[in-house]
């Protein structure tokens, strides 16, 4: 069973991804403008920060300088969409 502050973490992660989620159904260039970013810069030191400050300044996704688990979460996919597509090769 999951304590109070572990469900309002978890009710503010959904939130954040549901935000998230309505602005990419809304713009669907947002995915590929974020995968190419994170192409880009995929191999760099840092490249998440990289990556997560481009997307910031590129789309309508904000990544502020602290990540919430939402954020997080959704570098980590990205990271996983691109060892997919390696994969494939």
């Amino acid at each position: 069973m999951s304590t109070p502050i572990e469900s309002r973490r978890q009710a503010k992660v959904i939130d954040e991804l549901r935000v998230f989620i309505k602005k990419v159904l809304s713009d669907p260039t947002i995915a590929v403008k974020s995968i190419d970013i994170a192409r880009k810069y995929r191999s760099e030191p840092d490249s998440d920060e990289l990556i997560a400050r481009e997307i910031s300044a590129n789309t309508t996704i904000r990544i502020p300088e602290k990540w919430s688990d939402a954020d997080r979460m959704f570098l980590e996919i990205i990271d996983e969409v691109l060892d997919d597509e390696e994969a494939l090769y």
